[in-house]
């Protein structure tokens, strides 16, 4: 489908006359300083805006400049991510702070070719920081505006990568780039929804070659699997402390993070049961259950699976790198306080 000319200024121009006057009021369109838009990108990748807003502004409390994340222990940003899930993020990150401190003079690069060449920027992302950053005429194609491309440009339903990335270098404005990527991400998050979208709403509706939703591929079907942990406790004279257990360095999901140690089912265990909790990851839904036991019964129980264990002060488990579901389980038990909002 060809778009004219003519056509696509006014869409650009629609677009962002709704941006200008309906997008949400976020804490990373309050600042123009790239690290901070940096970490805002790499947070919301995968992730909904609710759960980024806190992370946000906690980690750059903690890690206010590239150099002060560069110099950090991976452990702490680990611990700062705890929660948000997709570790991996904060890794490379954190491995992208050092190589922007060694190679670029503590300088975040300006350009999309420049910026992908650091660990844990791909495409998108290194177009959105450039463009939102530095204003440069990169077209940025998340989940959210390959829907409103998809809708925009009707076609194939599955197009390639590089159809999607033409179609949306074709859209963009060039004066505005970063505004207008933001509009793109905005109308796909709150009005071209993947289901039942707000077609009355949109501001770009004539231009809509599906007026409503369009065929997708199935979602991935999530796989079951139960789990039990065991929640030991110990009192000191000072503290008390709970045991966790690090996760290989070798795992292929949190490596190196800290949870409660992991232990086999057996009958009669409905007795020992604190807390029942479900937990997904990835495509995979845990149902899970935290067993009480004391240090001697659980000597015989430990999973397979031999990993260090360590008696660890309940008030130093939030400087931990804890696992999302070891956060969830030890703050419903109340171990570890709630997060302050």
């Amino acid at each position: 489908m060809v778009i004219h000319p003519a056509a696509i200024r006014k869409f650009q121009l629609e677009l962002l006359s709704w941006f200008d006057s309906h997008a949400r009021d976020l804490p990373w369109r309050r600042t123009d300083d790239p690290y901070h838009i940096w970490v805002s990108e790499i947070m919301l990748q995968q992730t909904r805006v609710t759960a980024v807003l806190d992370y946000y502004a906690r980690f750059l409390t903690l890690f206010p400049s590239v150099a002060a994340l560069a110099i950090a222990e991976e452990p702490a940003v680990l611990a700062a991510w705890s929660g948000l899930g997709y570790y991996r993020r904060a890794k490379l990150m954190h491995q992208a702070a050092r190589v922007v401190i060694e190679d670029h003079q503590g300088t975040l690069p300006r350009t999309a070719e420049q910026l992908r060449r650091l660990p844990g920027i791909g495409a998108y992302t290194s177009s959105a920081i450039a463009s939102i950053a530095f204003g440069q005429p990169a077209a940025a194609v998340d989940g959210n505006v390959e829907r409103v491309l998809l809708r925009v440009f009707s076609g194939e339903a599955q197009p390639s990568p590089k159809s999607l990335s033409h179609r949306a270098a074709t859209l963009l404005d060039t004066q505005r780039p970063g505004d207008f990527n933001q509009a793109m991400m905005e109308l796909g998050a709150t009005v071209c929804r993947p289901q039942r979208p707000l077609c009355l709403h949109c501001p770009v509706q004539p231009f809509c070659a599906t007026r409503g939703e369009h065929r997708a591929a199935p979602p991935k079907k999530m796989r079951t699997r139960q789990i039990a942990y065991a929640l030991l406790r110990r009192e000191r004279t000072a503290a008390t402390q709970v045991l966790l257990q690090q996760r290989p360095l070798s795992a292929s999901l949190m490596p190196g993070m800290w949870e409660l140690p992991e232990v086999s089912a057996e009958e009669g265990d409905e007795q020992r049961v604190e807390l029942t909790v479900r937990h997904a990851i990835t495509v995979t839904n845990y149902q899970v259950r935290v067993l009480r036991f004391s240090p001697r019964e659980a000597a015989h129980r430990w999973a397979v699976r031999e990993s260090p264990r360590q008696w660890t002060d309940i008030s130093e488990l939030s400087r931990l790198p804890l696992t999302g579901l070891a956060r969830k389980v030890l703050r419903r038990l109340q171990i570890m306080p709630q997060e302050v909002r």
